[in-house]
């Protein structure tokens, strides 16, 4: 008779359910694991703006670096949060295993993110939804931010004045911190917010507002963009309306005809993000989650990508390193 001590018994018993399966029916092995095959993530933004290319080039920049990952970059067609969600059930429908998302309405979007949370791998990026079940926010700290564009107001508005503030969706959470930040940094100024005109991404209708803002308001002092294109659509009307040099123009983000109107006058300032880190980090997280290493999931689970005030001082440098950014350098 075969005596076994306990260690060998142990090894036995897990040899035997490997081979058999815990109710005792014989299992075949799994797949061998393909090292050919490329790890699907996807990113999704809120909206088709221009802003949106220097993170599709980050994206695909650490796609390349990692070389073990594919990523599909989708950008709402009408900025709104339906069109959001049936992108990213398509995605979940393909199998991807982490996704990105810069949420519409994170307040709204909270239980279906959870629901997508539960299906794959989870991040915010550039806007994010804190009391989601998402993993990590990558993305700029937007009260920060904000208080970092009051102060660019302030000096650009050294005797202070009215300004109004403009953006896409004001309840989405990078609108909103954005907002509170520019409050806490004029508070106790000579700086008054007239108030918020929002667009829901309709680019037309945002140059709108402000062609309204300066016939209501004639004696505006500065006009403030909280989403990228609100920028260039601020620049445009306010050059129609031959305004240039006699209201002040600050504005968020990188967008082209942003810089180039900081570098003729017509833009004081912007308070530039780096959505090509943000498309970078993105996936070189995402791709660490799927393999089940967390190590880059900061402590406050949120991966903070620090802003820049932008000027025509510092103008030229920051646009050579743009340029660089979307041709892939």
């Amino acid at each position: 008779m075969l005596t076994l001590n306990f260690r060998s018994q142990v090894a036995w018993l897990a040899a035997a359910l490997t081979c058999f399966g815990t109710a005792g029916h014989a299992q075949a092995p799994g797949p061998a694991a393909d090292p050919a095959k490329k790890t699907r993530l996807a990113f999704v933004t809120n909206n088709p703006s221009d802003y949106w290319t220097i993170c599709r080039r980050g994206t695909e920049a650490a796609a390349k670096d990692l070389g073990t990952v594919e990523v599909e970059f989708v950008m709402p067609a009408d900025g709104t949060a339906a069109t959001q969600k049936q992108d990213v059930d398509d995605l979940l429908a393909k199998g991807v295993q982490g996704i990105a998302v810069s949420p519409v309405d994170p307040a709204n979007e909270t239980p279906y993110l959870n629901g997508v949370a539960a299906k794959t791998n989870l991040i915010t990026a550039d806007s994010d939804a804190a009391a989601s079940r998402r993993l990590c926010y990558v993305g700029t700290d937007n009260h920060a931010a904000g208080v970092m564009a009051g102060k660019l107001i302030k000096k650009a508005l050294p005797q202070g004045g009215q300004i109004m503030v403009f953006v896409g969706k004001s309840d989405a959470q990078n609108a909103h911190d954005r907002l509170v930040g520019i409050q806490d940094a004029l508070r106790g100024s000579r700086v008054t917010i007239l108030g918020v005109r929002t667009d829901d991404t309709d680019h037309a209708r945002a140059r709108q507002n402000v062609v309204d803002t300066l016939a209501q308001h004639p004696h505006i002092a500065a006009l403030v963009g909280l989403w990228s294109y609100n920028g260039p659509a601020i620049a445009r009307a306010v050059r129609e309306k031959g305004r240039v040099g006699k209201v002040r123009i600050i504005a968020f983000d990188e967008e082209n005809d942003t810089l180039n109107g900081i570098r003729d006058g017509t833009i004081y300032g912007t308070i530039a993000q780096q959505p090509y880190r943000f498309g970078y980090e993105s996936v070189k997280l995402l791709a660490a989650l799927v393999r089940g290493d967390k190590s880059g999931v900061p402590a406050g689970r949120r991966l903070i990508i620090p802003t820049l005030a932008i000027t025509q001082g510092n103008l030229a440098a920051y646009q050579a390193r743009h340029r660089r950014q979307l041709a892939g350098g």
